[in-house]
């Protein structure tokens, strides 16, 4: 199979590439000198002349806070660059694969989002995403499209390579309690990602690891995981934080876990609890 990958510089993007190769896929890894989404008029000709069998679009404007000031640019990208990749798909008669995110929901709830919930964004970032999936399926309605959240790896910047810098800065840190969520490993997403092609399936698919924690409990564990592993460790006090009391320009979902019984079945294998994942990553993570 030949896979097109977007954002392949990126922590998805670049796993992305990793894994498809390991399956014996003929990987085209396309980062942003390749194929650069903040300028989507350039994007649909070159995504179609690639012939791919797959498009994985990986690629995406992620700074939350910093969409909030920037919001022609998230657009660009998370929108009308998603709409040119899915249109050079078309073109070149590959099907597609997208990424999407939990903060296309408000979180204004308690019950786990299903893939039939519409999105109630309560940030640039999360509007962006949420326009970006309705470009992709007015494009191309049979396209696949996963949700996950909380995404971490041992590629790229993300919230365990924080804790593991902090861990060995500072001797307290501060973390938010009353945000709900379930962190996910971008080895798994891969998997889940691969596993769905292979089955032939289209339309909207949540997936993130097993369980569910706070901001706070899994800085906890990672702290916890890490130290035992041998990190360098100062930190002594890891204190819960009200989302009031931490300084940021953009809302973000207090409670944004995704539903996963439509997936189950269908990928066929137990999903991984976020606990398991995180001692998984961590191993692979130099001390």
């Amino acid at each position: 199979m030949r896979v097109l990958i977007t954002g392949a510089g990126g922590q998805l993007g670049k796993q992305a590439c990793l894994g498809f190769a390991a399956k014996g896929d003929e990987v085209i890894p396309a980062g942003r000198a390749e194929l650069d989404l903040s300028a989507p008029q350039t994007v649909a000709d070159a995504v179609a002349a690639y012939k791919a069998d797959w498009v994985i679009n990986c690629a995406a404007y992620t700074q939350v806070d910093k969409a909030e000031d920037e919001p022609e640019l998230a657009f660009r990208v998370n929108r009308d660059g998603a709409r040119a990749v899915a249109e050079g798909a078309k073109q070149g008669n590959s099907r597609l694969l997208h990424v999407s995110t939990d903060f296309i929901f408000a979180g204004d709830r308690s019950l786990p989002y299903t893939e039939a919930d519409s999105g109630t964004p309560i940030s640039l970032y999360g509007q962006s995403k949420w326009e970006g999936e309705q470009a992709v399926r007015e494009v191309l309605p049979e396209a696949l499209i996963v949700r996950t959240a909380w995404v971490y790896g041992v590629h790229g910047n993300n919230f365990v390579k924080t804790m593991l810098r902090l861990m060995a800065e500072r001797e307290e840190i501060r973390v938010v309690d009353d945000q709900i969520g379930t962190p996910t490993w971008t080895a798994d997403i891969v998997t889940a990602m691969r596993t769905l092609i292979e089955k032939e399936v289209s339309g909207t698919w949540n997936f993130t690891n097993e369980g569910v924690t706070s901001w706070f409990d899994f800085a906890h564990e990672i702290i916890s995981i890490a130290a035992q592993r041998g990190h360098l460790r100062k930190v002594r006090r890891l204190l819960p934080i009200p989302s009031r009391e931490y300084p940021s320009t953009a809302k973000r979902p207090n409670y944004s876990v995704l539903n996963k019984e439509k997936i189950r079945p269908v990928l066929g294998y137990e999903i991984p609890h976020w606990r398991d994942s995180l001692h998984s990553m961590l191993a692979e993570m130099p001390l």
